[in-house]
């Protein structure tokens, strides 16, 4: 009979747990979405901003700030976890990029929207899923996300939808 180390260091044993671990992270990735439902987010329009804080429980209104150079406005929230969600209006109205920062992940599925289940496919195609950070790098869609316990950080955008001489650096 096999002892326990035997067992351990078979290659299948190690696929099998990888899987097994890659599905678990995969089943809690999409249990924390689809907690609440999307309004429109990400490439949505100035009233998903309301509908957003509204969803994500949050008691006060966005406390707003235009750009320097006046082409968008960030509308920052603080959800009752702590974590801040900044996202970003162009001057035609249009939600081109969030961010985000704080002790937990906020509900990626409210913020992204239909994007989110592009996130999810990806996801799940790559080696490295359930790892601390996450970048993907589409055609339009760009998501950048990483931290640990207590530290999350990330950001969405919309390449094509990014106001003229807005830099990726002020995305934050």
């Amino acid at each position: 009979m096999p002892n326990s180390r035997q067992s351990s260091s078979n290659p299948n044993q190690a696929n099998k747990f990888a899987l097994k671990t890659k599905r678990i992270w995969l089943g809690i990735v999409f249990s924390m979405g689809y907690v609440i439902s999307a309004n429109a987010t990400l490439g949505g329009d100035a009233s998903s901003v309301e509908s957003d804080r509204q969803s994500m429980k949050v008691q006060h209104a966005a406390r707003q700030s235009l750009a320097a150079t006046g082409s968008y406005t960030v509308h920052e929230t603080v959800l009752p976890s702590g974590t801040v969600v900044r996202q970003y209006l162009s001057s035609n109205g249009v939600v081109f990029a969030v961010a985000w920062s704080g002790p937990f992940m906020p509900d990626l599925k409210q913020i992204l929207g239909g994007h989110f289940d592009t996130m999810i496919a990806r996801q799940a195609k790559q080696s490295n899923a359930g790892h601390r950070f996450f970048n993907q790098h589409e055609a339009d869609l760009v998501i950048e996300s990483g931290g640990h316990q207590r530290s999350f950080v990330g950001r969405a955008y919309l390449k094509s939808a990014i106001p003229a001489n807005v830099t990726l650096q002020e995305i934050q």
